[in-house]
């Protein structure tokens, strides 16, 4: 028997409103909250949250004296498509030049790392 269940994943950010319109704009959903904290509720249910951290530092990617903290897999059908739209986005890249992978990592507009995955 389960002790809990997880309520939500929560991002720390310099703005959690914006960097929660960001991912409103990659995988759809509503936006709630704004100052200190925002909620982007997705389409199939599940919510991703954003928590204001000040004096906020992105984690660093690939460095092996630096975690990443947490990285999010975000399932594609087409990753060319999938590019064009985050990078349109904002988003930055870390690890791309790959094409040959099934995956690409990248930057949200906050720094933290995520990967597109056509898996």
């Amino acid at each position: 028997m389960a002790l809990a269940e997880l309520g939500a994943v929560v991002l720390d950010c310099p703005d959690p409103r914006a960097l929660a319109g960001f991912y409103a704009e990659v995988l759809g959903g509503t936006v709630e909250g704004d100052g200190e904290w925002a909620v982007l509720k997705a389409p199939d249910g599940r919510s991703l949250a954003f928590q204001a951290a000040p004096g906020f530092v992105p984690p660093k990617w690939p460095a092996p004296d630096h975690s990443q903290q947490f990285h999010l897999d975000l399932t594609v059908d087409d990753l060319d498509a999938a590019e064009k739209g985050v990078l349109a986005l904002g988003a930055g890249p870390l690890d791309t030049e790959d094409r040959s992978r099934t995956w690409r990592v990248y930057t949200d507009p906050a720094g933290h790392p995520f990967c597109l995955c056509a898996c």
